[in-house]
């Protein structure tokens, strides 16, 4: 019902992850109804993206450069790494703005039920990055999960000898939330990593 070029705009948008036919919809019709200048920049910023966005050489974040903002800054701590699952967990680092060391972005997290094994996820650019700089702390910093659990304790494994500390991000109960609606995974966390109130 719709012409050929709108609903190819429609489908376009239901790429998108978590966009529905009635979202894809408003999005589109709000996109033929706003004036060329601010269209065209929308396209033209998919495509810059697109062409420009690569993975930086060092620590494997994205970046538009052969090395990333945060691996060229002289001023960061040389002597800590935070292992990452993906790109975007950086950002949301970097906003909270408390560490200030370099990151390690792995290719997602060991898997065996999915088939992802330690040597899909890239582990051994992140070895040979930590055997070539004198590291005195590794943090691990994936989602509190099997798999995440997993490739920590994969991780650790193989720096065992290396006499550098391996450290996780603690994980627990979020502020609000009821007890009772709490899994069992995180509810044991939040436990074994309990702290002094002081």
């Amino acid at each position: 019902m719709y012409p050929e070029s709108l609903k190819n705009l429609i489908e376009s948008f239901k790429l998108l992850p978590g966009i529905g036919e009635k979202t894809a919809e408003r999005l589109a019709f709000y996109l033929i109804n706003e004036d060329v200048e601010k269209t065209d920049f929308f396209a033209e910023s998919i495509k810059n993206a697109k062409e420009k966005i690569k993975r930086c050489s060092i620590c494997n974040s994205i970046t538009d450069k052969d090395i990333c903002d945060i691996c060229s800054n002289d001023l960061r701590e040389k002597n800590v790494l935070c292992v990452v699952e993906d790109p975007k967990s950086i950002f949301l680092f970097e906003k909270v703005g408390t560490y200030h060391g370099e990151y390690h972005v792995i290719d997602g997290l060991i898997s065996p039920l999915d088939g992802v094994d330690p040597d899909d996820i890239g582990l051994e650019k992140l070895i040979k990055r930590i055997q070539k700089n004198k590291y005195k702390e590794i943090i691990i910093a994936v989602k509190p999960s099997i798999e995440g659990e997993t490739t920590a304790l994969y991780i650790k494994k193989i720096m065992e000898g290396m006499n550098i500390k391996v450290t996780r991000i603690a994980s627990g109960i979020p502020i609000g939330t009821d007890i009772e609606y709490i899994d069992t995974m995180t509810l044991e966390r939040a436990l074994n990593d309990r702290k002094e109130i002081e």
